[in-house]
């Protein structure tokens, strides 16, 4: 069973957890208060009734953003790296990191090149210092992760992957132990696997 490290949470997907629950609890209320005025006035059951599920359903959503907004990390392994959220989880085998290496929030994303949306999210974490994780190839397409991941986490266009967390230099150092042993073990693993395939040729006499 491979040696697991210490669950990371990702800062990113936090903050940006942070930023919607509070929308999205808010209009559900709303939504309920708008339900209820339309059924003081009086008007049809259907009405009020459907405003007031839409809204119970937007309290119930941001309610649980809120309890799953630190439930996303990042974890390091023996022989790979795991990224996990609620809805995807996503192990990195070592053989397709090329380096890790760190870099400023504020420099990896400038406001110039991203969204105002995404520029109010980073602002402030711009001080922060971010492990970027060169690959090879992701192990499922960019357009999937795209689908669970914020552009934040992805450099640019190249296969990479910008993990923020709060002690960057603890995850990186604990990151670069569990890749250069978990790459020396699959290596004696790999030499030993040979000999033994050497070891049932039939010799010559």
């Amino acid at each position: 069973m491979a040696k697991a490290g210490r669950k990371y949470p990702l800062v990113v997907y936090t903050a940006m957890m942070n930023r919607w629950w509070p929308a999205i609890f808010s209009l559900g209320l709303a939504m309920i208060g708008l339900a209820w005025v339309i059924r003081w006035w009086g008007f049809e059951e259907w009405r009020w009734s459907f405003l007031g599920a839409i809204g119970i359903f937007l309290v119930i959503v941001g309610v649980l953003i809120l309890l799953l907004r630190k439930s996303a990390y990042v974890r390091p392994f023996s022989d790979h790296l795991r990224l996990a959220t609620p809805f995807l989880r996503m192990n990195i085998s070592y053989k397709r990191v090329r380096r890790a290496s760190s870099s400023n929030m504020g420099s990896l994303f400038p406001p110039s090149s991203v969204s105002n949306w995404q520029a109010g999210i980073v602002a402030p974490l711009a001080k922060m210092t971010a492990i970027v994780v060169e690959l090879n190839a992701f192990p499922i397409s960019r357009s999937v992760l795209s689908f669970f991941l914020s552009p934040l986490f992805f450099k640019d266009k190249n296969p990479n992957l910008v993990i923020l967390v709060d002690d960057w230099m603890r995850f990186s150092s604990e990151l670069e132990s569990m890749r250069t042993s978990g790459l020396a073990n699959s290596s004696v693993q790999g030499r030993r696997d040979t000999s033994s395939i050497l070891s049932k040729l039939p010799k010559n006499k």
